[in-house]
């Protein structure tokens, strides 16, 4: 698919609705950023997105987009369900633990050296799982207790001795959100997911 884009200001192109698009794409990113984008195939996605049913005003990219599984990773999308839109957990990826925090050492680089740094990150590699099917470093008992964790949230991997209770002052509502229903999520994403609580699951993680 050729992908045209019009630059309507410095960092706001658009991409005109062709073909089955329901909606034009929109695009925010400096002409420096655009090439990459356009070369793996990401603005092809914000277009396919784009012909989804009931998606509201346009399919946006952010500065950070690139190729992603169906939707490109920084993509986002509305969409409507009086008009046959759906919540897609797809669009919004089955398998992420995004997040970006920096810990702050008070090691001089130039003491620390190239050698120990890779050292360093070789035993930040081997500590921290990612990737579809590597499994997490929580073993839950069983669905029961899956339950209790998409009921309790982040509070309830707290109380578990998976994390400080200072993390839940930099989650969104203290990351509880109230009414969760479990019984809405399939045996089959319960079963996925036992194993991979824990973890970054795949793509591209800064460490």
């Amino acid at each position: 698919m050729e992908i045209t884009l019009v630059e309507e200001s410095l960092y706001r192109f658009r991409i005109e609705q062709r073909d089955l698009m329901r909606v034009p794409g929109v695009v925010f990113a400096s002409k420096e950023l655009l090439p990459q984008a356009a070369g793996d195939k990401a603005l092809e996605q914000v277009a396919n997105v784009a012909t989804l049913p009931g998606i509201v005003r346009a399919s946006f990219a952010m500065p950070d987009v690139h190729w992603g599984y169906g939707f490109p990773i920084g993509g986002v999308a509305a969409t409507d369900t009086a008009h046959g839109g759906v919540v897609s957990p797809g669009g919004v990826g089955f398998d992420i633990s995004c997040g970006v925090r920096l810990l702050a050492a008070g090691i001089d680089r130039d003491v620390l050296g190239h050698q120990r740094m890779r050292h360093l990150m070789d035993i930040l590699d081997a500590a921290v799982p990612r990737g579809m099917g590597r499994g997490g470093l929580w073993k839950l008992s069983g669905t029961g207790e899956m339950d209790n964790l998409l009921v309790g949230g982040a509070r309830y991997a707290v109380e578990h001795g998976h994390g400080v209770p200072r993390d839940l002052d930099r989650c969104e509502d203290f990351g509880v959100l109230e009414g969760a229903a479990p019984g809405q999520v399939s045996s089959r994403a319960v079963e996925r997911g036992l194993h991979q609580v824990g973890s970054l699951g795949s793509g591209n993680h800064f460490l």
